[in-house]
């Protein structure tokens, strides 16, 4: 099979674009929009890796968004991820603007405490199951936030005894309702942790469904359809 012109000039750039991310940063993949173009979504994965995460990804890509994946296990600190999300724009799939995260468990808990500090870099974050453990003080924690959050809760997770508990859940979402900050907590009763993720024992149709519809919803209003 040949190429034409044009197809070599655009895989051209991808492997230019790829080939220019740091060693700590390669662990990703992209899925693009049908459109070819669109906003981009950086999505970071749990602790299980980035395969296990695709699913989700190409989910928010079918939404219209270029999604990025990252590898939670490779964001090994706040630069590191700032780093990957703003090399993530460059890519000739993205279009220019603040980006949208999405992160799950162990790579929620990274965008919870890192990205939503960043409102020049990230337009919202969404935040499925976010580890939590360490946040002993939710008022004093909910005034470094500066972009809006959209967080999903099981009010059955049970994953540990400190790493996403409801109670913390639920207090960050006191906290910043009581500080007027745009912070919007869903919790699913009986859901556990992972219900988002289909084929696991703890995959919750119901719930995943539900976060879903909203998680469309809010992207489309801070990033567009």
């Amino acid at each position: 099979m040949r190429l034409n012109s044009a197809c070599c000039m655009a895989l051209a750039a991808c492997l230019t674009w790829l080939a220019g991310f740091a060693p700590a940063a390669r662990a990703q993949s992209e899925f693009t929009p049908p459109a070819g173009k669109g906003r981009l979504v950086v999505v970071v994965s749990g602790a299980f890796g980035a395969s296990t995460y695709q699913p989700p990804a190409r989910r928010i890509a079918a939404l219209g968004y270029d999604a990025i994946l990252l590898d939670s296990h490779a964001m090994t600190s706040a630069s590191t991820l700032r780093a990957a999300i703003a090399r993530a724009q460059s890519s000739p799939h993205a279009l220019p603007g603040k980006v949208g995260v999405a992160g799950f468990s162990m790579g929620g808990g990274e965008l919870l405490r890192n990205a939503t500090a960043w409102p020049d870099l990230v337009a919202v974050a969404l935040l499925w199951y976010p580890v939590t453990r360490g946040i002993n003080d939710a008022a004093s924690f909910v005034r470094g936030l500066k972009v809006p959050v959209l967080m999903f809760a099981g009010e059955a997770d049970q994953l540990s005894s400190h790493c996403c508990t409801i109670k913390t859940a639920r207090d960050l979402g006191a906290a910043a309702a009581a500080a007027g900050l745009p912070f919007e907590l869903v919790t699913y009763r009986g859901a556990g942790h992972d219900f988002v993720l289909e084929g696991l024992h703890s995959y919750d149709p119901d719930a995943a469904a539900d976060s879903w519809r909203r998680a469309a919803a809010k992207l489309a209003e801070y990033l567009g359809p």
